[in-house]
């Protein structure tokens, strides 16, 4: 993995976690909805054996997700989604054994689990709350992907970590984009014609995979709590 990418998801990892801390000290401020259904739409990148940057080969990609909203501080988010993504070897820095040079094509499906994380409450009305129309975000959590490339299929597990950004247009209607980096624990994700192409026998070195998304999206909220209950659900 480069240098600047390996910063990045270090640094992204070690701000969620300190972000993530007082969301459990603090005194939650609950929702008005528990749920909310969306749907995002956006561009997709490979990092790996054949391709240098998440930008040289976008990709289409699109999701549906399903968020449990405890507090206008976090959530738990459900995504099932599908990347089209594509690599070549041509005109990489790296010269491979026996000047050997390979293309891919792949669509992968995902599901991932995660964890929100609001920078700022998140709601509109009850200004007592003192809630926010807009709130940054960190994201991280775990999920599974299965790659069908060159009609060869594989599964790995992932780890999917992310900022984005939130925006109520309406009471129930919110607006979101997000960038996200999920790293597969395995090296099929490409197919399996780039399989360790450099030829380096240890597992951990080998598992190189990457996949990027950028994406925005619309989710409506619903399941409206009981204002009057004595109890918190």
């Amino acid at each position: 993995m480069p240098s600047a990418l390996r910063r990045i998801v270090i640094a992204s990892t070690a701000a969620a976690a300190i972000a993530m801390m007082p969301a459990a000290r603090a005194v939650a401020q609950e929702a008005p909805y528990r749920f909310d259904l969306g749907a995002d739409l956006g561009m997709c990148g490979y990092l790996g054996e054949a391709s240098s940057s998440i930008f040289s080969h976008p990709g289409f990609t699109a999701d549906a997700a399903m968020r449990y909203i405890p507090n206008a501080r976090m959530a738990f988010r459900g995504i099932v989604s599908v990347q089209g993504l594509s690599g070549n070897t041509a005109g990489m820095a790296n010269v491979l054994p026996d000047m050997a040079a390979y293309d891919f094509t792949a669509t992968v499906a995902a599901l991932d689990l995660r964890y929100e994380f609001n920078f700022l409450p998140y709601g509109i009305g009850e200004t007592y709350k003192r809630l926010s129309r807009w709130t940054p975000y960190l994201t991280l959590g775990a999920g599974l992907s299965l790659s069908s490339s060159g009609g060869h299929t594989a599964a790995a597990p992932t780890l999917p970590m992310g900022v984005g950004v939130k925006v109520k247009l309406r009471k129930r209607l919110n607006f979101n984009a997000e960038f996200t980096m999920t790293k597969a624990f395995g090296d099929r994700l490409d197919g399996d014609r780039l399989h360790d192409l450099n030829q380096i026998k240890t597992e951990f070195y080998r598992s190189t995979d990457w996949y990027s998304r950028l994406t925005v999206g619309l989710s409506y909220e619903f399941g409206e709590r009981c204002a009057t209950c004595h109890y918190v659900d």
